[in-house]
């Protein structure tokens, strides 16, 4: 069931408020990316036993910054065969959407601004969801796009590998965020933030949570689905042929998608703006007004930013058929079937007098009995494989040298054969004599 109507109040904005919320979000994002830069770099060089950025400004503050006039004014190259106009469109299209999230989502409860009352957010509607859903399959076209329109072999591949992961991906994603829409009541950022006043969505719908966890990484092409930027495959995927500034946009929207995903993760997971337990009970919710749940909200983001970073160095980057098997044959079918459960469970909680505990105890019992009858079953015996000492062993069976399993061994040389006998020379063997080597 959605809700018709949206739990913040915006109206007492004008527009000098609507200004200043929007530049404020942008400018948030821009220190973020740049502050990711550097987070991720130190990090990833703490677990690989290294310093990482540590020359330029104090603790290596300021290489992002470094970074980031490096490509602002390095030579900005155009592939002579590239659709030109597809070529520069691309990846303004890729930044244009990612900063379009950010629009819907409550970074805290109304404050006061300069004497208008409004909530920390720019929007909202009833399907604020779906609009983010929609920024980000809008989004992938710039990778498409600039994987077409570079007219080379690498980024074309890149471009098929990112149309098809986001068509397997946001469907998982879309289906772990339904069962927090069924629960809360609403598609509205600020409404599912309200419904978490008791319990954050986290604790009741964990399996929807790890799904969406997992479909996010794949969303945002990072380790170990960076399939589109396979470095080792396809030299760098959609962005090979770009340079400069063009390359710097692709580059930014992929941070700028990562502050994304957390923000949604965070705002229909994690209670939103609102501070944990127990720092949320003192003093009446205290921490829960003015500006601390800004604090917050910030917090938490970057608790999820660094997951990124913990992913991409811990895990390797996954083969093609195994990432699209992952996401079709276990991602979509599991969201599916907690989709189900979770409707059947709200389903009788508000249309029937029964106690959902009683089922959900009972389901519980189901579900350990048929994993116990699971390991009753037994295993299914592996065909005997033939003893490899048995067979003779032709080193060019398939088509080139290889040396012999253990237990095998080579077949006699004939050429170790002729060598090992005494060459002849002569009529018969009565008048043969030995003939010299050499």
């Amino acid at each position: 069931m959605t809700a018709t109507t949206t739990g913040a109040d915006f109206s007492n904005d004008v527009f000098w408020v609507w200004l200043l919320k929007a530049v404020g979000i942008i400018v948030f994002l821009l220190l973020s990316v740049l502050i990711a830069i550097w987070f991720e770099r130190r990090v990833v060089g703490r677990m690989q036993l290294r310093p990482g950025p540590n020359i330029h400004g104090p603790f290596g503050l300021f290489q992002s910054l470094g970074d980031a006039m490096k490509l602002l004014l390095k030579e900005d190259v155009t592939v002579k065969a590239a659709d030109k106009v597809l070529y520069i469109v691309a990846p303004i299209i890729a930044v244009f959407c990612s900063l379009l999230t950010y629009a819907v989502i409550p970074f805290g409860p109304e404050v006061n601004i300069f004497g208008v009352m409004t909530p920390l957010q720019l929007t909202d509607f009833p399907v604020a969801v779906l609009y983010i859903l929609a920024c980000a399959s809008v989004g992938v076209y710039g990778i498409v796009l600039g994987g077409w329109s570079s007219n080379s072999t690498y980024p074309l591949l890149g471009a098929v590998r990112s149309t098809a992961q986001v068509i397997s991906y946001e469907l998982s994603m879309g289906l772990s965020l339904v069962s927090v829409f069924i629960v809360a009541g609403s598609m509205s950022t600020s409404d599912i933030v309200d419904s978490q006043t008791q319990i954050w969505w986290l604790i009741p719908l964990l399996p929807a949570f790890v799904i969406y966890v997992i479909s996010m990484v794949g969303e945002t092409n990072r380790l170990p689905f960076d399939l589109p930027e396979a470095e080792g495959e396809l030299v760098g995927g959609y962005t090979t042929e770009y340079s400069s500034m063009k390359f710097a946009w692709f580059f930014l929207a992929e941070y700028i998608n990562m502050l994304n995903v957390s923000a949604v993760a965070t705002t229909l997971f994690f209670g939103g703006w609102r501070a944990p337990w127990p720092i949320s009970a003192i003093n009446d919710g205290m921490f829960n007004t003015g500006w601390w749940p800004l604090l917050w909200f910030v917090v938490k983001v970057w608790l999820f930013m660094f997951l990124f970073v913990w992913i991409r160095g811990t895990l390797l980057r996954f083969r093609y058929d195994q990432f699209m098997k992952f996401g079709w044959k276990v991602l979509i079918p599991a969201a599916l079937v907690w989709v189900f459960c979770v409707a059947i469970v709200q389903g009788v909680q508000q249309f029937t007098d029964l106690d959902v505990r009683v089922w959900a105890i009972g389901a519980a019992i189901v579900l350990l009995v048929g994993v116990g009858v699971t390991f009753l079953i037994p295993e299914k015996k592996k065909p005997e494989q033939p003893d490899p000492s048995a067979e003779p062993f032709d080193a060019f069976a398939d088509g080139f040298p290889v040396p012999p399993l253990p237990g095998q061994q080579l077949p006699p040389s004939p050429r170790a054969a002729r060598l090992a006998a005494p060459a002849l020379v002569g009529g018969d063997d009565s008048t043969a004599e030995e003939a010299p080597r050499g």
